[in-house]
């Protein structure tokens, strides 16, 4: 690994960072990015994201902003590494390859003096993902072994497809052949008390407690916090409950740290709970003014309840920032690992369709086309990012990693194939001379025939893929 030359930076002058990344939310599946204009143009089938949008007028969109592949694995790789699928060492369907021994975001905010903490979905550890043991704490490429200081999360990337991890409803059948789902604190299992505990309040609960405490003990040190969801993504399982009232230091979801009591919603009934908006939704699938509307089918309530759950998490952590009054010292980066996917795995038919998750584009997850690789991305500095900003030059995730470093007063390492976005973002300081944006993927199958796709795109084989932007054009093999 190579060596960081740190320059003296004032703790006052390097915020903290938070990177929230989600899994399969698509980039239409956002009000401000398309859903807004959906509903406006009289179609019902479409949801609102009121606190994102906030996000978004108060900060900046990147409109061409794209994900290293359009799966989550590799892609969350280049992410942490700041290295695009033509270098990162995790590729295709590599799930839980060990994500090598190099530079990765936290790394780097590290020798810069934050501290660092990693909580969600991880998938990068180095162990077989269909052990029946599960995974181990021993793992090679454990986060506490890439830069981080302290995890909260899955290590299995099929554990994230399970969204109560001590239930496991959607696991039963399969712990014999897959092990078991676990959540691990470090490196000690902790799935045994986790009783009723939805992993998006679950993780949003350990953000919270996380930022409390680190802000309490050492508030002139900043931190890093790589908050992974593994929602919306697989089995589209639903809260218990409806969102806490309020939020921050004394509302939203609060941490209880009690065995069977671990966070404030582990209470009522697994997997039960719609969002009211949602709960009578109709739409109309005839094209006949005259029919009557019908209901969304469930699968539809469930995709848009579980983005509305990160919604509201997503305004929880502000509050908490702005109780501790830290909101004007955080960078906060929201965005996804790629595109929509067209499988729900409870069963029934669901289609990225229904919402046009994927936005004005062609392709979903597993595709190189712009549906595929496309990812909503908000960043929100206030006092820094001017509110409203919207970024339309092409940039990519492993971007963020000389971007971080900037932020942070440091150097960014030279094994990175991004450019700080922070002129872009801030509108000071000159830009980075951006090369071709090159992407890679590998997989059986084909782009589905939606009739919303361009002809020639509908019903292709994917097979060996690659694809390179540069400037406003983008070429497809």
């Amino acid at each position: 690994m190579l060596a960081l030359v740190v320059p003296t930076v004032r703790a006052a002058d390097r915020p903290n960072i938070i990177l929230i990344l989600t899994d399969d939310l698509g980039w239409g599946d956002l009000g401000v990015y398309f859903q807004n204009a959906r509903r406006a143009s009289g179609n019902t089938a479409s949801f609102t994201t009121p606190h994102l949008d906030r996000l978004a007028r108060e900060g900046a969109q990147l409109t061409h902003h794209y994900c290293a592949a359009p799966v989550c694995a590799p892609s969350r790789a280049s992410l942490l590494l700041g290295v695009s699928q033509g270098h990162a060492n995790v590729r295709d369907n590599q799930f839980d390859k060990a994500l090598e021994n190099n530079h990765t975001l936290a790394t780097v905010l590290r020798r810069a003096g934050y501290a660092t903490a990693a909580i969600g979905k991880w998938g990068l550890h180095g162990q077989s993902n269909t052990s029946t043991d599960g995974a181990q704490p021993d793992a090679p490429a454990h986060p506490l072994n890439r830069g981080f200081d302290s995890f909260y999360g899955m290590l299995r990337h099929i554990d994230g497809h399970e969204h109560y991890p001590k239930e496991a409803p959607y696991f039963a059948e399969k712990a014999k052949a897959r092990g078991p789902v676990s959540v691990w604190d470090g490196r000690s299992n902790v799935t045994a008390g986790l009783d009723k505990c939805y992993t998006t309040d679950l993780f949003t609960a350990r953000a919270k407690k996380f930022i409390t405490a680190h802000t309490a003990s050492t508030p002139q040190q900043p931190f890093f916090l790589y908050l992974a969801f593994d929602t919306p993504h697989a089995v589209l399982e639903l809260p218990t409950q409806a969102y806490p009232a309020g939020g921050g230091l004394k509302g939203g979801l609060q941490w209880l740290g009690a065995p069977g009591r671990m966070i404030n919603t582990a209470s009522g009934t697994i997997d039960s709970w719609i969002h009211p908006d949602f709960a009578a939704a109709t739409y109309d699938d005839s094209q006949d003014s005259v029919a009557p509307p019908k209901p969304w089918p469930d699968v539809y309530r469930r995709q848009a309840t579980s983005v509305r759950r990160i919604d509201d998490a997503v305004a929880d952590l502000r509050q908490l920032l702005v109780d501790l009054h830290a909101d004007e010292d955080t960078l906060i980066v929201f965005t996804s690992g790629n595109g929509p996917e067209r499988e729900s795995m409870l069963g029934g038919q669901f289609s990225p369709e229904f919402f046009a998750s994927f936005g004005p584009f062609d392709g979903i997850k597993r595709d190189l086309w712009e549906g595929g690789l496309r990812v909503p991305t908000i960043a929100c500095w206030p006092g820094h990012i001017p509110a409203g900003r919207v970024v339309a030059q092409p940039s990519a995730q492993w971007d963020w990693l000389p971007t971080f470093a900037e932020v942070a007063g440091l150097p960014a390492p030279a094994r990175t194939d991004g450019v700080s976005l922070l002129p872009a973002l801030t509108g000071q300081g000159r830009a980075s001379e951006r090369g071709p944006l090159y992407f890679e993927y590998n997989v059986g199958g084909r782009t589905p025939g939606y009739p919303a796709f361009e002809p020639g795109r509908r019903d292709r084989p994917r097979n060996q893929m690659q694809a390179v932007r540069l400037g406003d054009l983008i070429g497809v093999r």
